[in-house]
């Protein structure tokens, strides 16, 4: 089953990424589909299908790099970077897949402007930080490269 989820998310996004056919995404969609934004809104499935018909002429041209499909059981990751047409901005998009009874049932997606990583991620590097120093200080400020 695991593979046959990660075949039925794959065929879907390649469909819309190749073609734009958002009537071919919507027959791999359930009819009771919900998607998830990383703000905590929802959309029914026919919200979520008419904002991928309002983005399409925005994004047309759109070029998407999927640099992992992932499936366990009835979920289905998909990591994907994405280049905006006209010098956009590059995306990083993480989408969480559940699949049931062939089709897909929910979603939730993450978006992060790559740019904005540095800043996004400044509260762990302050706490590796933290770690190394508080580290360097129990060892009498030496460390082992032992390995």
């Amino acid at each position: 089953m695991t593979i046959e989820n990660r075949d039925i998310v794959g065929r879907a996004l390649a469909t819309l990424i190749e073609t734009g056919d958002v009537d071919s995404l919507a027959s791999s969609l359930s009819e009771d589909f919900v998607h998830h934004r990383s703000d905590s809104t929802t959309s029914t499935k026919a919200q979520w299908l008419a904002r991928v018909r309002a983005a399409l002429g925005p994004t047309a041209g759109m070029r998407v790099d999927v640099t992992h499909l992932l499936a366990d059981g009835d979920h289905v990751v998909v990591h994907s970077r994405r280049w905006l047409p006209d010098a956009g901005p590059e995306l990083v998009v993480v989408d969480v897949v559940r699949v049931a009874e062939g089709l897909i049932a929910e979603m939730w997606e993450i978006i992060e402007p790559a740019a904005d990583t540095a800043a996004n991620t400044a509260w762990w590097d302050a706490a590796a930080q933290r770690l190394a120093v508080e580290g360097a200080a129990t060892t009498g400020g030496t460390r082992s490269t032992a390995g």
